[in-house]
C-alpha cells in the first residue's frame, strides 16, 4: 500500500521517549499504555487503546502490539518484545527514541532545504497553466479564426488546462513512487531500489543511509541479548533496502553453518572495507556491540552528509527543470512571435 496506516515518525519518537521516561521511573507498563491511549486522539487513540486493553487483560506487550498489525514498525515490535523478556524495556525505548528523533531531524533538514526550490517549481508550473487558461479567453474573440497557441502544445483554455493538470498529476505520482521506493517497501519496489543504487552519486548516498541504519540496528539488537541470527535478520530488514534485505538468506546460512559474523558479511562481497574492519575488530576483541556503536556514530555523520548530497541533487534537479521550462517558454514564444511577423510580411 502506498498510503500506509503506520504511526508517523514524529509521534513514534515522542511515544518512545515518554515510554522510556515513565518505565525508567518505575511506573507500571499497564498504567503507561493506558495514559498514552487517553492522551491520543482519532486513529492513534484507537490503536493505543487496543494495546492498552490487551495488556490489561494479561497479554504480553509483544502480543498486544501484534493486535495492531503494521501500525508500529517491525523494529519497534521486535525490540519491545526483547526488552520485555530481558527486563530492559525502558533502555530499549530510550535507544529507539534517540534513533527516531534523529530520523525526524534528518527529514526536517531535508524538507527545509528542498522547500524553496519546490516552491519555485510550483510557481513555474502554475505560470504555464495560467498561460494556457488565458489563451482560452483570448481565443474566444477569434470569431472563427485559427486559434492562437503561442506554446505550440495544442493546449488552450479550460480543456487544455485540465489536460495539463492531469499530466502534472501523473508526474507527481511517478515522483512519489520513486521516493517511496528509495525509502522502503522492499517487496514492492526492490527492482527500483537496485536501479537507484547503481546511479553514481545518488546510489552512494542511499547506500550510506542504509549502512547507517544497519550499524545502529546491530548495535541495539546485539546489546539486548537477542539471538544472533534473529538480530542480524532484523538489522538487515531495518535498512529497508533491497540489496541488503536480499542477503538475509545467505548471511543467516553462514551463521547457521558456524561462520563468524565477519565471515558472513565478508562472503557477500557487498560491504565496504570500514564496515568489515569494524565487525572484524569487534568480533576479535569480544566487543562487537561497542564497535557497532562507534561505527553507527560514524555512519550517522555520513548519513547527514549523504542527506545533504541528496538535498543538493534534488535542488539541482529542480533548478534544471525550472530552467528547462523557462527556456522552452521563451523559445516557444519567440518562435510564435517570429512566425507572426513573417506572416504579416507576406501579406
Amino acid at each position: 500500500m502506498l498510503f500506509s496506516s503506520r504511526l508517523g515518525l514524529k509521534r513514534l519518537a515522542g511515544l518512545c521517549r515518554r515510554l522510556a521516561t515513565a518505565l525508567g521511573a518505575g511506573i507500571d507498563v499497564r498504567t503507561v499504555w493506558t495514559r498514552e491511549a487517553q492522551r491520543a486522539a482519532g486513529r492513534v487513540r484507537r490503536q493505543l487503546d487496543t494495546v492498552s486493553r490487551a495488556i490489561n487483560q494479561g497479554d504480553s506487550l509483544a502480543d498486544a502490539l501484534a493486535t495492531t498489525g503494521a501500525f508500529f514498525p517491525e523494529m519497534f515490535r521486535e525490540l519491545a518484545n526483547v526488552g520485555e523478556q530481558t527486563g530492559h524495556l525502558s533502555e530499549v525505548f530510550a535507544q529507539l527514541a534517540e534513533h527516531y528523533e534523529n530520523q525526524v531531524r534528518l527529514r526536517r533538514n531535508f524538507l527545509a532545504a528542498i522547500a524553496w526550490p519546490m516552491t519555485e517549481l510550483f510557481l513555474a508550473a502554475s505560470l504555464v497553466g495560467l498561460l494556457i487558461w488565458v489563451m482560452g479567453i483570448i481565443n474566444r474573440g477569434a470569431n472563427g479564426m485559427e486559434p492562437i497557441d503561442p506554446l505550440g502544445f495544442g493546449l488552450i483554455g479550460n480543456s487544455g488546462l485540465l489536460i495539463y493538470a492531469a499530466f502534472l498529476t501523473v508526474a507527481v505520482a511517478v515522483l512519489f513512487v520513486l521516493v517511496k521506493a528509495a525509502r522502503g517497501s522492499v517487496a514492492r519496489f526492490g527492482p527500483i531500489q537496485r536501479a537507484l543504487l547503481r546511479l553514481p552519486v545518488l546510489g552512494n548516498a542511499l547506500e550510506t543511509l542504509a549502512l547507517a541504519r544497519l550499524a545502529w540496528s546491530m548495535h541495539l539488537t546485539l546489546n539486548t541479548g537477542m539471538d544472533v541470527r534473529a538480530a542480524l535478520k532484523l538489522s538487515l530488514r531495518s535498512t529497508r533496502n533491497a540489496r541488503f534485505t536480499g542477503q538475509i538468506p545467505q548471511i543467516d546460512g553462514e551463521i547457521a553453518r558456524g561462520n563468524s559474523i565477519y565471515e558472513a558479511f565478508y562472503n557477500t562481497g557487498s560491504y565496504p572495507t570500514e564496515f568489515l574492519d569494524a565487525v572484524a575488530v569487534g568480533h576479535e576483541s569480544g566487543k562487537l556491540v561497542e564497535s557497532m556503536g562507534r561505527l553507527s556514530d560514524e555512519y550517522q555523520d555520513r548519513a547527514r552528509t549523504a542527506l545533504a548530497v541528496l538535498t543538493r541533487l534534488g535542488g539541482v534537479a529542480v533548478w534544471v527543470l525550472i530552467a528547462a521550462i523557462i527556456i522552452a517558454l521563451i523559445f516557444r514564444l519567440a518562435m510564435f512571435y517570429l512566425g507572426t511577423l513573417n506572416s504579416l510580411m507576406d501579406l
